[in-house]
């Protein structure tokens, strides 16, 4: 193994205005960027950690300091996993050892991680919670977006005018729902079939985390995604016949060595497999994007929601997000 040098270092990403989803209002969130240095290449990660599992800024930089010599150690990314707990810390460490072994290798982190060469992605693009006619004229302004999610409160009324306001607005898009845990078992009937009436196609954490055994014997109309309810590999037994879909998010698993585990498990599993993101830059986003080749749904906007973000960043294009190279890994070498 070859010595690494770890460097950290302390990052606020604010957002352009702020975001309301049914627990939080969000303006900015603080990052940790982290670096691996060999003497000869750097590899980078970014993480913002997993808010309602108090994994913030405090916590990763704590991790971080206890797992300084091991991380310096030069382990493998498998070895990493039992140095760090599953989060925001583990996520940034396991981007950059990526990265790194990308450079040296001058291979993309997609062809070491045994996939085929990238796509451009069909993502989201989120709607946060406001008043009705604020969130449709949001959905307008995507003009290119074909897939809207809304962020719901569990305010059961307004949130059914909201999700009308936007299907009014936009009736030619694909839309999600994302409750962020806001609603009770008893609600779900109701938000089921207003949902159907609106040509919903995804109900994402309608319940608390730890409610899951709610949903025993529950049979939605709609698909229902697992978010904070899905967090590790770990999750992925627990999920099934209570949700038909895993919502996979570095900073919640640990970055993207666990996050293909999951999507291999959760497709066993009789699962689908989503990818999303917390606040981040294109830099955090990168990760997301190659475990985004193996998914059914990608909701990776979160770089626009920036003041400014990374350059060079990634490209959101007719309703699609691209990622190469030169925002994170290395190329491959051209052929003669």
């Amino acid at each position: 193994m070859t010595r690494l040098k770890l460097g950290v270092s302390v990052e606020k990403l604010r957002l352009a205005e702020p975001f309301r989803i049914a627990s939080r209002v969000f303006d900015s969130a603080n990052a940790i960027v982290v670096t691996l240095d060999d003497g000869t290449y750097v590899g980078r990660g970014e993480a913002t950690g997993v808010y309602y599992l108090g994994d913030d800024l405090t916590n990763m930089l704590a991790e971080l300091g206890q797992a300084h010599d091991a991380i310096e150690a030069g382990p493998s990314r498998a070895e990493l996993r039992s140095i760090l707990p599953a989060g925001g810390a583990r996520n940034a460490v396991d981007a950059a050892m990526w990265e790194l072994e990308s450079k040296r290798t001058g291979r993309p982190v997609w062809a070491l991680a045994g996939l085929e060469p990238p796509r451009a992605l069909r993502t989201t693009f989120t709607v946060g919670a406001d008043e009705p006619e604020k969130m449709a004229a949001a959905a307008a302004a995507y003009a290119h977006a074909r897939s809207i999610k809304i962020k719901l409160t569990g305010e059961l009324d307004l949130d059914i005018a909201r999700v009308s306001a936007i299907r009014a607005a936009r009736p030619d898009v694909w839309i999600g729902v994302d409750a962020n845990q806001g609603f009770a078992i008893g609600d779900l009937d109701a938000l089921a079939d207003a949902m159907v009436a609106a040509g919903v196609s995804l109900i994402e954490q309608p319940l608390a985390r730890g409610r899951e055994a709610d949903l025993d014997g529950y049979r939605s109309p709609i698909p229902l995604a697992a978010d904070e309810s899905a967090l590790t590999l770990g999750d992925v037994a627990g999920l099934k016949g209570r949700f038909d879909v895993f919502n996979i998010k570095l900073d919640k698993c640990g970055g993207l060595t666990e996050a293909l585990m999951i999507a291999g498990a959760a497709r066993e599993a009789g699962l689908g497999v989503m990818v999303g993101c917390m606040v981040c830059s294109s830099l955090g986003a990168a990760p997301g994007f190659v475990a985004g080749q193996l998914c059914d749904l990608v909701d990776l906007d979160g770089p626009l929601f920036l003041a400014r973000d990374r350059s060079p960043g990634v490209v959101y294009r007719d309703g699609t997000i691209w990622c190469d190279e030169t925002v994170w890994g290395a190329r491959e070498p051209a052929t003669a």
